[in-house]
């Protein structure tokens, strides 16, 4: 037989254990970064853009960390060079014949929008990830600072005529390549 005494401990015991684990799964959750996203944050003396990724339902968690990481930095990358394209046909026409209170009417929206973004960012690095295992979500913080970028551009000026003529002629092409799309959805029109 259990005594009144044994009894009330193990009931405080447990009440105990309980109470602890209800507190540490309220403390849980995602960080903080993860609801606030990309951006340009200041850290005290330290300004630094952030990159966040996720990506879900992906069973194999390397390749899930990965594609986190990646989708992070392009993200980052969003943050200093996107082009965006934008088209939208509207049509509408209402067609009647004969008797004036019927008619027909009909009505077509397209929207279309594209985005680009480039840009090679030296020291952009992962500096936390978070696996929500609810949702199976992986998310990964990528950071670069902006010392960091300055630093990165100081190399880059020292780059020699050569390199730069490549860099240039390259984007040149890629931006001959978006003009060419541009005029494609120009023509459908």
């Amino acid at each position: 037989m259990i005594s009144t005494k044994s009894l009330v401990t193990r009931l405080t015991g447990s009440t105990l254990a309980l109470a602890l684990l209800l507190g540490l799964t309220a403390c849980g959750g995602p960080p903080a970064w993860v609801k606030k996203g990309s951006g340009v944050y200041n850290e005290k003396d330290n300004k630094s853009f952030y990159g966040v990724g996720a990506v879900t339902g992906v069973r194999n968690e390397p390749l899930a960390w990965d594609a986190a990481e990646n989708r992070a930095r392009a993200e980052l990358t969003k943050s200093f060079q996107t082009y965006t394209a934008y088209l939208m046909r509207d049509y509408a026409a209402s067609t009647t014949a004969g008797d004036f209170s019927k008619g027909v009417e009909e009505q077509n929206i397209e929207r279309a929008v594209k985005t680009f973004s480039a840009a090679t960012l030296s020291g952009v690095r992962p500096i936390d990830r978070y696996k929500d295992d609810t949702t199976g979500t992986y998310y990964v913080l990528t950071k670069l600072s902006l010392k960091e970028m300055q630093d990165a551009l100081e190399q880059t000026k020292e780059l020699n005529a050569q390199v730069r003529d490549y860099v240039r002629k390259n984007s040149e092409k890629a931006f001959a390549q978006l003009e060419k799309e541009e005029e494609k959805q120009a023509t459908r029109k």
